[in-house]
């Protein structure tokens, strides 16, 4: 399949997440089978207004086709922060959240809430396609509720302006996380579109992954919160993918290895103190399901410096197995 003139050979998507798929973890999905990853969402607004911090999350990673993802509600805006963001990052194309469900975002008309005026929709999405040379994708969700599932006229509305790529979330704005996703509206989505349509909504592993692509007839997968601690989610699915025995986890001396990798990358890019917050989160990720690990996970919840980290790591590979 193709964004627009870009190749992709492993159609295996990083959802983009804010808070987590920052340039340390997209790297190392990288590394373990995304074939393309999407920066965490950055306002249109911050970015035209030079916000710094807003700046920091667009850094492109190595490994995968990259994307830079935007969101707004006003075209003009848009269409200027996609040439900034370009410019920050580099990045291969341009990804306009209309998806996220937030109630900050969605209530304020960006994200998801761009479902409930697809006109002004399709107007950002050709203010962007006309501002940047390099290709424009959408995601978005199955409508504001499930009594406004307008997935399929919408869909077609932001093909019509020129989105290169379209990724659908199988829930409404609504459901937020819960429920079942409705792979059938995704399937009909791809029967009526002429661009690459990405499933995204409950792949959790190999298995599931097949099953999606054979409902839906997607071009390819998008993986969000079933990548949290466990980045080889990407390796078990490509391997589904290509036909080939799905590897089993890697020992957990091995995960806290990656995990340590990922919190030094972190470092590198953002500094220890916001490296070492964060890290809180992600460590008790890479951790869940493991026996007997709460009195470790008590020490992660305090991490300050990463000599904790690797402090932490060192008894967990002696302790834990």
């Amino acid at each position: 399949m193709r964004i627009g003139n870009i190749e992709v050979n492993n159609p295996l998507f990083l959802g983009p997440m804010a808070g987590v798929t920052d340039w340390a973890f997209r790297t190392v999905c990288a590394e373990l089978g995304a074939g393309v990853t999407v920066t965490e969402m950055v306002s249109s607004r911050a970015l035209v207004y030079q916000d710094k911090k807003s700046v920091s999350l667009l850094r492109k990673n190595d490994g995968s086709i990259c994307g830079a993802q935007i969101f707004g509600n006003d075209p003009e805006i848009m269409a200027k922060a996609a040439v900034l963001a370009l410019g920050h990052s580099g990045c291969d194309y341009i990804d306009i959240n209309m998806g996220c469900p937030m109630p900050k975002i969605a209530n304020s008309g960006d994200g998801c809430g761009l479902m409930r005026t697809p006109e002004l929709a399709g107007e950002i999405v050709k203010a962007v396609v006309n501002a940047v040379d390099v290709p424009v994708t959408v995601k978005c969700r199955l409508g504001w509720d499930k009594g406004s599932i307008n997935v399929l006229d919408f869909a077609k509305r932001m093909e019509d302006n020129g989105a290169a790529l379209l990724t659908v979330h199988g829930r409404t704005r609504s459901m937020l996380y819960s429920g079942t996703a409705d792979w059938d509206m995704i399937a009909k989505v791809k029967q009526q579109a002429s661009v690459p349509v990405i499933a995204n909504g409950d792949v959790v592993d190999g298995e599931s992954a097949l099953r999606c692509l054979k409902w839906t007839g997607a071009d390819g997968l998008m993986i969000g919160r079933a990548t949290f601690g466990d980045p080889w989610v990407f390796t078990q699915v490509r391997a589904a993918m290509n036909g080939e025995p799905i590897p089993e986890r890697p020992v957990l001396a091995k995960r806290v290895d990656v995990a340590v990798r990922q919190f030094a990358l972190a470092y590198e890019d953002k500094g220890e103190h916001i490296a070492c917050l964060e890290a809180r989160k992600h460590f008790a990720w890479y951790l869940r399901g493991v026996a007997y690990a709460n009195f470790y996970k008590e020490q992660i919840s305090s991490i300050q410096k990463m000599e904790d980290i690797y402090r932490i790591a060192e008894g967990i590979r002696r302790d834990l197995k």
